[in-house]
């Protein structure tokens, strides 16, 4: 919880004293997010799905409440006033229906969306898990369990 106040707080300040610096960040702070998705979830093609829906969720949400508002002031006061109650609901409900995102796949324009599917558990340790992992970790290989390719 410290490291939480603690970030959240250079972000404040950087938001007041360094506007210019966010978007440098932000590649930091979603590559940071990203990893400890990735850790979590197993590192493979889950991971990469689970990580990419709930970001899509997570923005969708976003990209609604300031489409909903009625001025740019109207969004500020509503995004903190209800962010405790209103986006924490959403991201609770955006963290489950990320875990199905299988299921969105698997239903997409049938039969399209079982043959992405399994040509993406075929293709991606082919060609996408490597990549991911040095942009994730540099040349530090990613302590997972189970996994024994290390």
């Amino acid at each position: 919880m410290g490291d939480g106040a603690r970030a959240l707080g250079e972000f404040g300040d950087d938001i007041v004293n360094r506007p210019g610096a966010l978007p440098g960040k932000a590649h930091g702070w979603f590559r940071t997010w990203f990893g400890k998705i990735w850790r979590v979830r197993g590192g493979g093609l889950y991971a990469l799905g689970y990580a990419t829906c709930f970001a899509y969720l997570e923005a969708k949400s976003f990209v609604s409440g300031f489409a909903g508002s009625e001025s740019l002031v109207d969004f500020v006061t509503d995004e903190i006033l209800e962010f405790l109650f209103r986006f924490l609901g959403d991201s609770l409900l955006n963290f489950v229906l990320a875990f199905l995102w299988p299921v969105y796949v698997l239903q997409y324009s049938p039969p399209i969306g079982p043959i992405a599917f399994v040509a993406a558990i075929v293709l991606f340790p082919l060609l996408l898990k490597k990549p991911i992992e040095r942009w994730l970790f540099g040349d530090a290989a990613p302590d997972l369990p189970g996994d024994d390719s290390n």
